[in-house]
């Protein structure tokens, strides 16, 4: 009998094989149109750059060309901030309640449109239809809903009775969650009266230029956003740019760093969301089969490319060898492949540059003493894809427990007491996330005292909510987002 989980390509427990099978349940790709070309958004209206030129944006999963896309110079950039500038005025002096309304909007036109825009992020991002359905879309309208609501109680956040606006923001966000970075950074700045340039991510421009017609289907007011595509070359233009009030970044330390030294000396807020290295703290009393869950959500959703990924594992000694068990029977099940098939648990590694840096760095593991194990696979001939991997009999000096891996790795370290485990998650330039798992209440107050990480989950991981603000610590940058917290970002107090 021929099992469609290994040949639609997948990863299956070799013991179930006989017991049932999964058939291919694709999502269609005709529900959303993808345009053979897009412009740059500018002042409600879509424009080619103005020296021409033009990326192409690829489909991760098969390397096909999914669309053309506008690169934004100079000229383009300082367009988008002077449109931006000049619908300012009218916008921040809007009564709050009157922002309000066009937030709703944006929040149930995304609600409307949810199924589009998750096969589109798909697509684009290589992420399962699973995740982009369930759980970026919910969020992503979330946001904008939560946002919504504090739009007319500024006053009520506790940053003055009459906060202003900045002005104008530049935004820049990442290829890991497109659409989710998008609300996050937009949604609390036309909450409290600024205008924004938003730059995507050069890998996935597309829901973001999906987003300019939701604007404009909401009839938010021309100039209020504007969406400009390019590369890293764009992202530093608009940084520099003297127009620009606030600047918000989501990605890389190195990219962040680079924008710290860029606004050093000037009068602009800035907000920067970077890297991290969350260590997953397993106790000997956790329940095991709850926590390899958290474990397999917190380093393989998303293929690992998540900034508050818990990618290291620090288990209590005594329950190792049965905790590893049970994690890679787990491990078995995943299925990796097409990430529109409903079935797939793992899609495909965004680009072909993070994939040759992960790889890189798995090899680096092994060659430093690591054990390397990974379930059986057979990965998809075209596209870019990694197999579920662990590795075991790792050190704090190894680099893929120092290093940020940004893929599904998992490096597995031990410990014995509370304390050597708060030693060894603190132990590492970054400070975002970190999980408890324990049945003792006092234990995780205690732990989540002593860890440095601005989000501490307990009994499990990777859960978001817009009303709890994020952000971290060290070289994992500073600032937060979500929550009463977000809007201080954007309002002068």
């Amino acid at each position: 009998m021929t099992n469609p989980a290994i040949t639609n390509p997948a990863i299956t427990n070799p013991a179930l094989t006989n017991a049932f099978e999964y058939a291919p349940a694709p999502e269609s790709r005709s529900v959303v149109e993808i345009a053979p070309s897009y412009g740059l958004f500018i002042d409600g209206e879509f424009a080619e750059a103005a020296d021409g030129k033009v990326f192409k944006t690829v489909s991760p999963s098969s390397e096909e060309t999914l669309s053309e896309v506008a690169q934004a110079g100079a000229e383009d950039v300082d367009r988008a901030v002077k449109a931006a500038r000049k619908a300012f005025g009218k916008w921040s002096a809007l009564p709050g309640a009157e922002r309000a309304k066009y937030l709703f909007r944006i929040a149930r036109i995304i609600q409307e449109r949810s199924r589009e825009l998750a096969v589109l992020e798909s697509l684009d991002n290589g992420k399962p239809i699973r995740e982009s359905r369930d759980t970026d879309l919910p969020l992503v309208a979330a946001h904008f809903f939560y946002y919504a609501g504090w739009a007319d109680k500024l006053k009520y956040a506790g940053y003055g009775d009459n906060p202003r606006p900045l002005g104008v923001a530049g935004q820049v966000i990442p290829w890991n969650f497109p659409l989710l970075m998008l609300a996050w950074k937009i949604a609390p700045a036309l909450a409290a009266g600024n205008t924004v340039v938003l730059k995507p991510a050069e890998t996935t421009p597309l829901s973001a230029l999906f987003f300019a017609d939701v604007c404009r289907q909401a009839g938010l007011p021309k100039g209020v956003v504007n969406i400009i595509t390019g590369d890293g070359s764009t992202g530093a233009e608009l940084v520099a740019h003297p127009g620009i009030d606030k600047v918000a970044f989501t990605g890389s330390t190195e990219v962040g760093k680079a924008i710290a030294r860029t606004v050093a000396g000037t009068e602009k807020k800035v907000t920067l969301e970077l890297g991290g290295k969350a260590a997953n703290i397993v106790f000997d009393d956790a329940p095991i089969d709850q926590a390899v869950e958290g474990i397999v959500g917190g380093i393989f959703f998303n293929q690992g490319h998540v900034c508050c990924a818990g990618s290291r594992l620090l288990v209590q000694e005594s329950i190792q060898d049965e905790l590893l068990d049970a994690l890679k029977r787990r491990m078995r099940t995943l299925r990796v492949g097409d990430p529109l098939d409903k079935n797939t648990d793992i899609g495909a590694i965004n680009s072909a540059e993070q994939l040759a840096r992960i790889r890189t760095l798995a090899d680096a593991g092994e060659a430093e003493g690591a054990e390397r194990w990974a379930p059986e696979c057979e990965l998809p001939t075209s596209g870019y894809w990694f197999a579920p991997t662990l590795f075991t009999g790792v050190t704090q000096a190894h680099r893929i427990a120092r290093e940020e891996i940004f893929g599904p790795v998992l490096s597995v370290l031990t410990f014995r007491t509370p304390e050597e485990a708060v030693a060894k998650a603190n132990n590492t330039p970054y400070g975002l996330s970190a999980g408890i798992w324990t049945e003792k209440g006092s234990r995780i107050l205690w732990m989540a005292s002593k860890l440095r990480a601005g989000v501490v989950w307990s009994n499990t991981f990777n859960k978001f909510d817009p009303a709890s603000p994020f952000g971290g610590y060290k070289e994992s940058g500073y600032g937060r987002e979500g929550g009463r917290h977000g809007l201080e970002a954007y309002l002068d107090v």
